[in-house]
């Protein structure tokens, strides 16, 4: 199988599961219904215009999404909706950009390994598959789509260059990388940590590379914070959610800094904190603590891990957080296996060195066994260093191959940590895969590590979203999905519809979907159209109380009810207004406090 097909079959499976998901009524508005209508807005060369997003939060009707989070990136899909409208294309285009880092992960492994033989391509693809089966993937996949889609594709290209010892494309990747969220500058500067205290220098002036990252990571999502995301009519506090640590970030820095307990004990408390710590590393083995590419994820980390209970769906492994971290934890546990390989061989020679292990076997060739040992003058091995441990019926010439394979296999070459790059002058192929018999430690170490890793994903893959494609119940609707169905049937196409949260996705692709919040009785955007929810908690609803109550309300209202089945309740009220489809800024008035 070629690095290609795999890429496609992960691709696959996960487009799968989120068609399923959308087929049978399990993704939601908050947040698949968000990006459908932003990135129409974009197709139709808008700014990103969200109507379900500005209403339900108060920021009006004709809100950007660029007021929320700062990922410009989005823009990217825009195309795909001349050829399908609808939400389905941002699920299929989240689970192809997922895959899409495989190809990276692959001439990574490979080249970590020493660029070449069955060894190095075992492990390679062997990783790609402990990746494509990442829990944190599946998470990401089974909720909606997001911005994180491009994070594992344009993180893995730029690891996979900067082993390569290209700086400029590096660079470049990681400037794509800052279009996509306003903290991916965490992520960046998390990147330049790492190369600030790598031993071995990848690039040309590897260490200030380093700190020039890390000032720009930060002052960037300081910037789109502060400046660019209120500029398009967002607040830079929306998402602020360290209030019982300081009011901004010095504040937090200083609390911080007197109460250092609390900060390691806000690390791993609540015990769900400890759980996703475990997992995220256990899903490779614990091999990414062996790496100091590891640092490049703390930033992220430290953020969700602070923030207070309000934001408790940080903390886990649900939803889609993990996954702008997975490729890091990829790529360092990749790295971690080799350099495992690397002190497992070395550890090997010396045990060989005492005799406490037997060395390897010579062969030797019939005709020299025939006639007795070659006898070598001291001259011709001068300066070679091995002249006095050479085996019998071993040339010079052999003893000093040897040597340089020796030399070869010794030499820190693995890895990202490639001085045999751009640094030196020299080829972007580590010199153990450029030298005829050369090799980086015996490989069989790294290539069971990287086994381990595959195995760890398939372990996984029962625990975690993924496992339910295993259960035959995952492709079939129940009763009260069937009744969701029916009830969007109910609704025609081009009007506005307040919907509950499980029930407009399907909508979005023909009508104007807005939240069905509690609010839109009330308010001028009222939609003729309503779809209930008086069986599931709903956002905008304190309890199910509320739910039945705001039915009743509507129907004071004039609202007729058109269709009732398992807690799913259809309204229709004639006569009232008809919003355009959020593509283009509606032409109405603010609602009073919006």
């Amino acid at each position: 199988m070629g690095v290609g097909g795999l890429t496609a079959i992960i691709a696959g499976i996960y487009s799968v599961y989120a068609l399923v998901l959308f087929d049978t009524y399990r993704e939601s508005n908050y947040d698949l219904v968000i990006f459908d209508q932003a990135i129409r807005s974009y197709s139709r060369f808008h700014l990103g215009i969200s109507i379900i997003k500005g209403l339900h939060d108060g920021f009006g009707p004709n809100f950007s999404v660029l007021g929320d989070h700062f990922s410009p990136i989005d823009m990217a899909l825009a195309p795909l909706y001349w050829i399908w409208d609808g939400p389905q294309t941002l699920l299929i285009a989240q689970a192809v950009l997922f895959a899409l880092a495989i190809p990276w992960l692959w001439v990574f492994t490979r080249r970590a390994m020493g660029g070449a033989g069955r060894k190095a391509t075992a492990a390679a693809y062997l990783a790609c598959i402990g990746y494509g089966l990442a829990w944190p993937l599946a998470a990401a996949v089974a909720f909606d789509y997001h911005e994180v889609a491009f994070v594992p594709l344009l993180t893995a290209i730029a690891l996979e260059r900067l082993q390569a010892g290209r700086l400029r494309s590096f660079l470049i990747a990681l400037g794509i990388l800052l279009l996509v969220k306003e903290d991916m500058g965490f992520l960046v500067a998390g990147i330049g940590v790492f190369l600030a205290v790598s031993f071995s220098p990848t690039v040309r002036r590897q260490r200030l590379i380093g700190l020039i990252l890390v000032v720009v990571g930060v002052s960037y999502t300081l910037f789109a914070t502060d400046v660019l995301i209120p500029a398009f009519g967002g607040r830079s506090n929306y998402y602020w959610a360290y209030y019982h640590l300081g009011n901004n970030i010095p504040q937090v820095l200083d609390h911080l800094f007197h109460h250092p307990g609390q900060f390691f004990q806000l690390m791993v408390s609540p015990s769900v904190k400890l759980r996703t710590w475990k997992w995220l590393f256990a899903a490779f083995c614990f091999l990414p603590l062996l790496s100091p590419l590891t640092l490049a994820v703390l930033p992220l980390l430290v953020e969700r891990m602070l923030a207070d209970p309000t934001y408790s769906h940080w903390w886990g492994t649900h939803f889609q957080y993990n996954a702008f971290i997975v490729t890091i934890l990829i790529f360092a546990a990749v790295d971690g296996a080799v350099r495992l390989d690397r002190w497992a061989t070395r550890a090997w020679r010396y045990l060989e060195a005492r005799g406490l292990v037997p060395g390897p076997a010579v062969s030797v060739p019939a005709e020299v066994a025939s006639t007795g040992p070659t006898v070598t003058p001291v001259a011709a091995t001068a300066g070679t260093g091995a002249a006095d441990d050479m085996p019998a019926g071993l040339t010079a010439a052999d003893a000093g191959a040897g040597a340089r394979d020796a030399s070869a296999e010794s030499a820190d070459t693995t890895g990202i940590d490639n001085p045999d790059s751009e640094a030196s002058g020299g080829s972007v192929v580590p010199s153990a895969a450029r030298r005829p018999g050369g090799r980086i430690g015996t490989g069989l170490v790294a290539v069971a590590c990287c086994a381990a890793i595959a195995a760890a994903g398939l372990y996984s893959v029962p625990d975690f979203a993924l496992g339910r494609m295993l259960q035959p119940s995952f492709y079939q609707m129940t009763a009260r999905e069937q009744a969701i169905a029916a009830a969007d049937a109910m609704v025609p196409s081009g009007v506005v519809v307040a919907a509950a949260n499980f029930v407009g996705s399907e909508l979005s692709g023909r009508d104007t979907v807005l939240m069905w919040d509690g609010d839109g009785y009330a308010s001028p955007y009222a939609a003729p159209w309503v779809v209930a929810d008086i069986r599931r908690n709903e956002l905008g609803f304190t309890t199910l109380a509320d739910q039945i109550a705001d039915v009743a309300l509507l129907q004071r209202h004039g609202y007729q009810v058109v269709f009732r089945s398992y807690g799913i309740i259809v309204l229709h009220r004639a006569g009232g207004p008809h919003l355009a489809r959020a593509a283009r800024p509606l032409s109405v008035s603010p609602r009073s406090g919006g």
